[in-house]
């Protein structure tokens, strides 16, 4: 056989192989059954409710969204950040009625202690640009107090405030959308970064994660958690505390493509994923009606410093909610949000 034809069939298989990893990797060949051991209520009048978080003591959702599909339509996004009260049975309410048409609210994160006020940072995509929006939260309603913007924010996604005014933020690609955005994608290259912002200035804090998007912090500070959704693992680092460096203590293999985290007053990690990413991306393109959604819990078993279980707590095909993106939990309830769509879950978790 002709050394070229060799080389070209070897070339040929390769690819074949690196396909069927990465379809698999996608969840493509995976059976969705399914399950939720509580109840569920569907609560209306939200856009693309992608990020919500729940205060630690009131008894308040903020839920933040925008509608992606009109965006890419060339519409102005609808986007809001809303305030929900879990178990009430009552709707959303809007606390960012004055915002501009096209505020497109991304990730978002709750700073709580201290003696300021309580702080709300948003991650904000208003008109293709990127800066993080503080609120401070007055009252039952927000006030603006500050608007941060600079070049490192490439592609953020989500964030974690870790003091008063100081964050960590995703970016969950090297490059702006284009042709070296989805080289990024298909390749599962290992190329993006996490930023810390030390209330004066930007900087890497982490380099070289594959697709980083959602994060959050142990409520001591100790620890940051950072979800590589292309890895397919959750990603637990140590920050220092005067560079605001982060150092990979270790990883959490999740069997998922991971999206937020919302860790629970226990210390445990709830985590929005998507199971078949593939069925996800015909989703947002418009080709397929629905696509399946899953909560994980991640905990470590006995002494801190012990081993880490992983719990698929909620399941569904995409019928009940498509998309899901993230799952919060307080006080025995489950609040679920997504990508796209007009809903979020309110759900009664089982008893022990």
């Amino acid at each position: 056989m002709p050394r070229a034809r060799t080389l070209a069939l070897l070339a040929l298989a390769l690819v074949a192989l690196y396909g069927l990893r990465t379809a698999w990797l996608g969840g493509a060949f995976r059976s969705i059954e399914p399950h939720f051991a509580g109840r569920c209520q569907t609560v209306t009048g939200v856009a693309g409710p992608e990020d919500l978080t729940l205060h630690p003591s009131r008894p308040i959702a903020y839920v933040a969204g925008f509608d992606r599909r009109a965006v890419a339509a060339g519409r102005p996004g609808g986007g809001a950040v809303w305030a929900y009260r879990p178990g009430s049975g009552g709707g959303l309410r809007n606390l960012t009625p004055d915002a501009p048409p096209d505020f497109r609210p991304h990730g978002i994160s709750l700073w709580h202690g201290g003696d300021g006020p309580d702080r709300l940072l948003v991650i904000d995509h208003e008109g293709g640009s990127h800066s993080i929006k503080i609120f401070d939260l007055v009252g039952d309603g927000l006030s603006l107090a500050r608007t941060l913007t600079d070049p490192l924010l490439v592609s953020p996604n989500d964030l974690v405030a870790v003091g008063p005014d100081r964050f960590y933020v995703t970016n969950d690609h090297r490059w702006p959308r284009g042709w070296r955005n989805s080289v990024e994608d298909w390749l599962r290259l290992p190329i993006s970064d996490v930023i810390h912002f030390d209330g004066t200035r930007f900087r890497r804090a982490l380099s070289r994660i594959r697709y980083p998007n959602g994060i959050d912090a142990s409520a001591d500070g100790r620890e940051v958690y950072v979800a590589s959704t292309l890895g397919r693992e959750l990603r637990v680092y140590a920050p220092d505390a005067e560079t605001g460096d982060l150092r990979l203590r270790e990883t959490v293999p999740v069997g998922s493509a991971p999206d937020n985290i919302e860790v629970d007053a226990a210390g445990a990690l709830w985590v929005g994923a998507h199971p078949k990413l593939f069925a996800l991306v015909a989703f947002m393109g418009g080709s397929a009606e629905r696509a399946p959604s899953q909560v994980l819990r991640v905990a470590r078993e006995g002494e801190p410093g012990g081993e880490w279980r992983v719990e698929e707590v909620f399941l569904d095909d995409g019928t009940a909610i498509s998309a899901a993106s993230v799952g919060s939990v307080r006080d025995g309830r489950l609040l679920i949000g997504a990508i796209t769509g007009e809903r979020i879950l309110d759900c009664e978790l089982p008893g022990p």
